[in-house]
């Protein structure tokens, strides 16, 4: 798996599902074990430690890393990102459909992300749109270069569907110009009148001059 986070990265919550680098920066960081435990995993009713716990959070700088990493292992015991168990429960329910956008640009920006379905469909149909290769998709989903190529061909066809119901007209390659002949006319430019040549009568050597007597 790659290895992109630093313990120098700013806090922005895009890392991957098991790092953990952003521990040694939250506020809790060096607490005594068992004062951590007692504020931070209260009883339901222990609304001081309640209120203490998410008093820390407040002033976390890592809060946000801390919240997803509760949501992305699955731990719903304990205050977390400066939420409770109850509180984070519909965050565990509708985590596959999650979309958020700047987990997507991270995800390009070379971050390892752990991405949900429905961010994971975008940066597809963004891979399509950016002209990716399958092999570079394979690559940075770790999937198979068939899977790629086909989830690839998938996205293709669904903008294609999309322009079509939208009527976004298709753009058509333009005709190249017939070179003009060797001795032929050459082409009359934009908005200028061509000559019309009209034939000449050829005088005879014969003929009389002037008016006939």
């Amino acid at each position: 798996m790659r290895h992109i986070t630093t313990h120098d990265a700013p806090p922005t919550g895009l890392r991957g599902i098991g790092d953990t680098s952003w521990q040694s920066r939250g506020v809790c960081h060096g607490m005594d074990p068992e004062d951590a435990d007692a504020v931070f995993f209260p009883l339901p009713r222990d609304h001081e430690a309640i209120a203490e716990a998410k008093e820390l959070c407040g002033w976390c700088p890592v809060r946000r890393d801390c919240l997803n990493y509760a949501l992305e292992n699955v731990l719903k015991e304990g205050v977390w990102g400066g939420l409770t168990e109850a509180e984070r429960r519909p965050w565990h329910d509708g985590l596959p459909q999650r979309l958020d956008y700047s987990r997507v640009i991270a995800f390009f920006n070379g971050r390892d992300v752990h991405l949900t379905e429905a961010e994971r469909q975008v940066v597809i149909d963004h891979a399509y749109v950016r002209g990716w290769r399958p092999a570079r998709l394979a690559a940075a989903l770790q999937i198979s270069h068939k899977h790629a190529r086909d989830l690839l061909r998938q996205a293709a066809n669904k903008i294609l569907d999309r322009d079509r119901t939208c009527g976004v007209p298709r753009q058509r390659k333009k005709r190249k110009k017939a070179a003009p002949t060797a001795g032929g006319p050459a082409p009359a430019q934009p908005g200028t009148r061509q000559p019309v040549s009209r034939p000449v009568a050829s005088t005879s050597v014969h003929a009389p001059l002037g008016k006939a007597a």
